[in-house]
């Protein structure tokens, strides 16, 4: 197990505390925990999550996540139980995760040039020019030359190349926003090696910037002064300064500590530590990741990304806005379950678990292919609902949609165990949709395992917090920390009835829909053009 790598070993204070600031992409939260894992205060303010100027983009200024940022720490500290109880004074080390893939280009006065562009942005840009041609034929003999266009084609910093050409040229540095926070709070241009994932000349195997000869230096116009110096998870990334502390109300010269993504942050804090545990994250993006001490690609040529453990991989299959699904739903069929929990003063996910306990599972034959958004595995793919009649209302769909992402995430689990050749025996269920009964329960009857609900919902925060309690030197590795600062809150067991008819629908109908559909789909994009 990787031993804590700072050099301060503190005398352990069970009062000492640690503030998580989690950067998300619909909300900004201000976390604070203590060392047995409680989250004591929160603060959150709601994001609006990007703006969009063309049709599939997704941008927001840089400054406002900054300027959110501040504002949620500052409406912390004026929470009646952080100042009663002290607990700003308590904070002894700052953390920060983010979201994934959002990029934010600086001029050599540290401003930002431009809005920062979204993970959710979907442009693509023209192909640029050709690699050299011993790249070309090294990838066409392992046929993945489509999978590495694309990678070029959804690079924002190729977009901005040909697109932006003034705003490229003066870009002094190309940060994600976890480099773009750690500079506006420490003044140094450093990131975590766990949060590096998106479309940068990075090397996912050596968990650092890519070597000197590597391809991605052909495929991107990025240069390595550009990019920031990477710690590792645990690490100092620099302290806080006085303009930072003006800002936010932290305390000047408080240490920030490396975490890592949200996603690699959801996994550690919901206590996923070995290949057998799976984490599966019911969020805007729907997850299943194990973690690895070892190189696990989760799909052949997908690499595994920095886990929040130092030296260690999460290896991911992701269903592109899965439970963002639900939230479409909601949008576009649930007003009135969000009117009426308004006038009841409950919660509208509530009321949206009684739609679901109106359907069997199994939605009465309605099956659900949850490719709202295409994957890298799959640019084609298009959504699908199938097996409709007279019966069908609402309820069922909004059923299918949970069952559809299950199915997706249990393949999902199927690829894993392949990979890494060790069964998945346990599930560990965070994000939004963990917070409702109904989608635990068909994950575990779907998955055939028990799924279990972690003590918080918060558990990127919590494994941002874990990350800087070993950092500190409160615990002496990850096993010891995770022990003491998480736990099972609830518990889903499988029942063997619906287990019985889940697994028909999964293996005789959902496993067969991809393969019977996507020439369809291929032919739907030969005729629209859509997806580009």
């Amino acid at each position: 197990m990787t031993k804590n790598s700072s050099t301060e070993a503190p005398t352990k204070n069970l009062g000492d505390l640690i503030l998580t600031i989690d950067n998300g992409t619909q909300s900004v939260r201000a976390l604070i925990f203590d060392l047995q894992g409680n989250l004591v205060a929160k603060s959150r303010i709601e994001l609006e999550a990007y703006f969009s100027n063309n049709p599939g983009w997704a941008e927001q200024e840089a400054d406002y996540f900054w300027q959110m940022l501040a504002q949620c720490c500052q409406q912390l500290w004026q929470q009646n139980d952080v100042i009663e109880n002290g607990y700003r004074e308590r904070i002894t080390a700052v953390t920060v995760t983010t979201q994934r893939g959002t990029v934010v280009n600086l001029d050599k006065n540290d401003k930002p040039l431009r809005p920062a562009i979204l993970w959710l942005d979907q442009r693509l840009c023209q192909q640029n020019k050709a690699m050299p041609w011993y790249w070309r034929a090294a990838f066409a003999t392992i046929g993945q030359s489509k999978v590495i266009d694309y990678f070029r084609r959804k690079s924002q910093a190729n977009w901005l190349e040909q697109n932006e050409p003034s705003v490229w040229q003066q870009t002094e540095k190309y940060l994600l926003l976890s480099g773009f926070l750690t500079h506006k709070l420490t003044g140094q241009f450093k990131d975590s090696v766990g949060s590096i994932v998106g479309y940068l000349p990075f090397d996912y195997k050596k968990q650092n910037w890519a070597g000197r000869w590597d391809w991605k230096w052909h495929a991107l116009p990025v240069k390595p002064s550009m990019l920031p110096t990477l710690v590792k998870p645990g690490e100092v990334l620099g302290t806080i300064t006085e303009t930072a502390a003006k800002a936010t109300g932290l305390k000047a010269g408080i240490k920030l500590i490396a975490s890592a993504s949200d996603k690699a942050c959801e996994v550690l804090g919901s206590g996923c530590i070995s290949p057998d545990t799976a984490s599966l994250s019911y969020g805007t993006t729907a997850t299943i990741n194990t973690n690895n001490a070892k190189y696990v690609e989760p799909q052949a040529f997908i690499p595994p990304y920095p886990s929040a453990i130092p030296e260690h991989f999460n290896s991911e299959v992701m269903i592109y806005r899965g439970f963002w699904m639900v939230n479409w739903f909601k949008k576009e069929f649930g007003q009135s379950e969000i009117e009426k929990a308004q006038t009841l003063g409950v919660s509208a996910e509530s009321l949206f678990d009684q739609l679901v306990a109106q359907v069997p599972p199994g939605s009465m034959g309605l099956m659900l292919q949850p490719y709202w958004s295409p994957g890298l595995k799959n640019l084609e793919a298009k959504g699908a609902i199938i097996g409709f009649g007279d019966v069908h209302t609402r309820a069922h769909i909004y059923r299918s949609i949970l069952e559809g992402l299950a199915y997706a995430l249990r393949e999902g689990k199927e690829s894993l165990e392949k990979r890494q050749k060790k069964k998945i025996t346990r599930l560990i269920v965070s994000g939004g949709g963990s917070q409702s009964d109904a989608a635990l329960q068909l994950t575990a009857d779907i998955f055939n395992l028990p799924a279990h609900r972690p003590h918080t919902f918060e558990t990127s925060g919590l494994g941002a917090a874990i990350n800087a309690a070993v950092g500190k030197g409160y615990f002496d590795n990850y096993q010891q920390a995770i022990d003491a600062m998480t736990r099972i809150e609830q518990s889903f067991l499988p029942n063997k009835q619906n287990v019985q008819l889940y697994n028909k629908l999964y293996s005789r109908v959902y496993k067969k829909m991809y393969r019977q559909l996507k020439p369809i789909y291929q032919d739907i994009k030969k005729i629209t053009g859509y997806p580009e």
